[in-house]
């Protein structure tokens, strides 16, 4: 396939239109250039197909060559440190990571100690701390013993909770002093269950890696794949969460991912001390327990081995195929389908597995001269910086002190030096971070006088660079990265969780009252990891991020809330290292532009006009789209949607007229998209009323978007199920159904209104940000440069100095304000990037068609008297060409609408007597 006369894709299984032959050949020329490209093709073209057909063939040519040059990419550059670090930070330079093989042989050389204790002796212990001083007697040893027998906690001795001797002071940094420790890497866990799963095979020199954000999406994916004689020639896979993956009932049904994650490492890390089933304590009285376990049933090596034998011989399968198959065999299809990642052709998974670096390395994926295609690509920047955020809550602090404090107590006595060194600093840390969220704890900018200390203080949320916070703490002289590496190779989160655990089970032994179910508090894990990203998150750059401190709330029910969380700002670094190791890597979507904020964000180093670029048209006549700015309601008012006059009573009912007359002219579905649940309701209420809702349902059925995802699809599918089964004729004169929804929802992204079900899109008003938000602010105040050094005095207020923000909503405003250069356009492209996404869920093929509206008189223009760009500029091409920019009033609008749907129901009239005829 050389030169672009020649190029041909045999795979697509239908004659391609121009725009899709021309979208194969150049992702062709980009696979064989290398590097970053973008290809943009609106929804609805076959751009999924086109990029399988295309990349696919490209593959199986070079297998048929076998071998290819890498071509030499753009340096990215490295960051440099800062002055004003910490001195362990300035000193601190990373060796090289150990790479998976190194990281597995480690993990098999730790072994279980030898210490042990009597069996009774600690549990006299937990009923003593639960207690207090002085409550334990000797002759109540028979009690411990039917006690234990009772709540299922078997022989208990301080193997199980004692921390292994530990010397920080190696010449690699930590490392245990006995040979046979018994130390499980928290950060590498997943890798523990694979060793030793199955003969290796030779990994597939060349690969493909397709991610994309949502798990509908990859299904999609897979959906399209089969449509291909690929899917039967190439080995492919299909990676995902185990939230999706998981086929243990009693795993499944803890709901949250979080929980389901935790329990999964659980009963990998210990084949003892399972929690069980609820075990009866005398009359009606129940608590979890423990039994001897040999973990998850579904992790056996004989049925992993099976599964991925059987994996091997099938065709591409999805997720939901996989879970049927592992179901069958009783074998987990979530560590069966990444055993089969070494040796596929094609690797389709989630942005997170394959853009977070631990993931990555969790799975073991291998990036060297592969490719890698990311779709939905329209907000990568600030997807990919949010995978590297830190959170960590004012519970999870409490709990974890809580634990350490207890765990220090209990086994001071029996710890070496070197772990109750680090156990204190643990200890001192989480004090200072509780102390940073009290009440009473002032927080000031030291390199910002302007800032006034008792503003500060009463505000409920402030913001940091790295140093500041760990200055303004004191706890800079602390090593935290050989603090982290404690962490690791110590199994201290689970030494210090468990028997925290412990003690809770005791605790409401003792408290059990005369009836009710006594149920197991939330292990500490979970927090545990919170702190160890919070950690990690601290050592990264000054300049990369920001720390949030968030005071809790005080309520009528005492203080609520409350978290320090970071916030990751710099998203150069993260994309190079995926780019360095690829041999290119593709950004596709169906709304790219502007690409220069994505180039700016993750690749600035790359001049604009070397980064290869592809956007096409539509593939539906112009007929078949009416998009219209709506600059007047029915009754003369002008649409203004801006934040000080969207909340006007007089604004919502001219909104509520227009959709009342819009519903006796469009026909089917039509979906209203307003920028906020809060707006939503808030209209809906005041609809309701007024009895503007009663008019609607003359015309319309209304449906309304959830606000829990789950629920999301129930509502679809009785919308569409509606809109068909009036499609018939109503003797009531109702012609379809009516969907408010909320820009950046579930339903905004990924969601397909095609033929009836989106025969008019409605956009209400510009759905910007709310400048309240402050970590939406700081990557403004990032991406625009606006530093802590820099004064603001020439733009702002004295008193509303930019770092002084603080979740304030006219602060936020006057920032927003006092940026004119790549905050300002980086603000304004989340908006018009949410409007593309939403607006583009109609017109899913070539004979689909529909109206869409914009409603705000922001959106009118006058292109022969502008002098700088329009937020319509922003607007995908196949819509701009055939926008009507401006009406004079809503009588032109709605005849526009008349005329639009009559016509496509004089077309579908004679086409359906035409194929009757036939």
């Amino acid at each position: 396939m050389e030169g672009n006369s020649e190029l041909e894709f045999p795979a697509f299984p239908y004659e391609p239109y121009s725009i899709q032959l021309d979208f194969m050949k150049f992702l062709y020329r980009s696979l064989d250039s290398g590097g970053i490209s973008m290809l943009e093709s609106p929804t609805g073209t076959g751009k999924t197909l086109s990029m399988i057909c295309s990349a696919l063939q490209w593959l199986v040519d070079r297998k048929k060559l076998g071998s290819f040059e890498k071509n030499g990419k753009e340096n990215l550059g490295e960051v440099t440190g800062d002055d004003d670090e910490p001195d362990w930070m300035r000193n601190f330079v990373p060796s090289k990571e150990l790479d998976l093989a190194e990281r597995k042989n480690l993990m098999q050389k730790k072994k279980k100690g030898t210490r042990s204790k009597g069996k009774e002796e600690i549990v006299r212990d937990l009923f003593s701390a639960s207690a207090g001083e002085g409550r334990w007697e000797k002759g109540d040893d028979k009690e411990v013993r039917n006690v234990m027998a009772k709540i299922g906690v078997d022989e208990v001795d301080d193997d199980e909770f004692l921390l292994e001797e530990y010397d920080s002071e190696g010449e690699n940094g930590g490392k245990l002093k006995r040979k046979d420790v018994g130390a499980d890497d928290v950060f590498s866990s997943e890798e523990d269950v694979e060793e030793g799963l199955g003969e290796e095979e030779v990994e597939a020199q060349l690969k493909i890696y397709f991610c994309s954000r949502t798990h509908s999406q990859l299904s999609q994916f897979m959906k399209e794949l089969r449509k291909t004689k690929f899917a039967s020639e190439l080995k492919v896979v299909c990676l995902g969460s185990r939230k999706n993956f998981c086929i243990n009932e009693d795993v499944l049904k803890l709901g949250n991912a979080t929980r389901i994650n935790e329990r999964c490492l659980e009963l990998q890390k210990s084949k003892k001390n399972e929690v069980s089933k609820m075990k009866k304590l005398g009359a009606g009285k129940r608590v979890r327990g423990n039994k001897a376990s040999s973990g998850c049933p579904m992790l056996r090596r004989r049925k992993i081995k099976e599964l991925r034998n059987e994996l091997i011989q099938l065709e591409a399968l999805d997720i939901e195929d996989l879970v049927h198959i592992g179901r069958n065999l009783g074998s987990c299809p979530y560590y069966g389908s990444r055993r089969m990642v070494h040796i596929a052709d094609l690797v389709v998974l989630p942005y997170q597995s394959l853009l977070s670096k631990s993931s990555r390395e969790s799975i073991g994926l291998n990036l060297k001269d592969s490719v890698i295609i990311i779709d939905e690509a329209h907000n990568l920047a600030d997807t990919l910086i949010s995978m590297y955020d830190a959170k960590i809550t004012v519970s999870q602090l409490n709990q974890l002190q809580t634990h350490l404090d207890g765990y220090f107590r209990r086994f001071c006595s029996l710890l070496g030096p070197g772990n109750r060194r680090y156990i204190q600093t643990l200890i001192i840390l989480n004090r200072a971070f509780l102390q940073m969220l009290s009440d009473d704890m002032n927080v000031v900018n030291p390199t910002d006088p302007s800032c006034d200390a008792d503003e500060i203080k009463n505000a409920s949320c402030s913001t940091m660079t790295i140093n500041e916070f760990l200055f303004g703490l004191n706890i800079d002289n602390i090593n935290l990265v050989k603090l982290l590496q404690y962490m690791t190779e110590s199994n201290i989160i689970h030494k210090v969780s468990g028997y925290g655990d412990k003690v809770a089970i005791s605790q409401k032994v003792m408290a059990v009252g005369d009836d009710g179910v006594v149920t197991e508090e939330e292990s500490a894990v979970s927090g545990f990891r919170a702190l160890a990203n919070i950690l990690s998150s601290l050592t990264n750059n000054d300049t990369d991020g920001r720390i949030i401190v968030s005071r809790p709330k005080q309520t009528c029910s005492g203080l609520e809330g409350g978290y320090l969380k970071y916030v990751m700002l710099n998203g150069e670094k993260i994309f190079s290292e995926v780019v360095d190791q690829a041999h290119a890597v593709i950004l596709a979507g169906g709304t790219l532009q502007p690409i220069e904020e994505t180039k700016e964000r993750l690749f600035p180093s790359l001049q604009l006009d070397r980064l290869p670029f592809f956007s096409c048209g539509h593939i539906i006549p112009s007929e078949n789209i009416l998009p219209v700015v709506v600059k007047h309601g029915p009754s003369g008012r002008s649409f203004d949607f801006s934040y000080k006059s969207r909340r006007s009573s007089t604004m919502i009912e001219e909104l509520g007229l227009l959709l009342s007359n819009i519903v006796t002219v469009v026909p089917e579905g039509v979906v209203v998209f307003f920028s906020s649940f809060d707006y939503e309701s808030l209209v809906y209420d005041t609809w309701k009323a007024s009895g503007i809702l009663l008019r609607i349902i003359k015309k319309k059925r209304i449906f309304r978007e959830p606000r829990r995802t789950t629920d999301v699809e129930a509502v679809l599918r009785e919308y569409k199920e509606t809109i068909d089964a009036l499609s018939m004729g109503d003797p009531m004169g109702c012609n379809g159904a009516i969907l408010f929804a909320v820009v950046g929802g579930k339903i905004s992204e990924g969601i397909n209104f095609s033929d009836g079900a989106g025969r008019c899109i409605v956009m209400v008003g510009l759905p910007y940000a709310s400048p309240s938000d402050i970590e939406l602010i700081e990557r403004v105040k990032h991406i625009e440069g606006l530093e802590k050094t820099t004064i603001l005095s020439k733009t702002l207020n004295s008193s509303s100095n930019a770092e002084c923000h603080n979740g304030d909503l006219e602060a936020g405003f006057q920032i927003l304000k006092s940026c004119k250069g790549r905050g300002k356009e980086y603000y304004e492209n989340l908006c018009m990037k949410a409007v593309n996404q939403s607006i583009g869920r109609a017109i899913r093929h070539v004979n689909d068609y529909a109206a869409i509206l914009l409603v705000d008189a922001r959106y009118a223009s006058d292109s022969t008297k502008r002098s700088c760009p329009h937020s319509t500029d922003k607007l995908p091409q196949w819509i701009k060409s055939r926008l009507v920019p401006s009406t004079t009033n809503y009588g032109e609008v709605h005849r526009l609408l008349r005329q639009f749907f009559k016509s496509h129901k004089t077309t579908e009239a004679t086409d359906k007597d035409f194929n009757s005829k036939k």
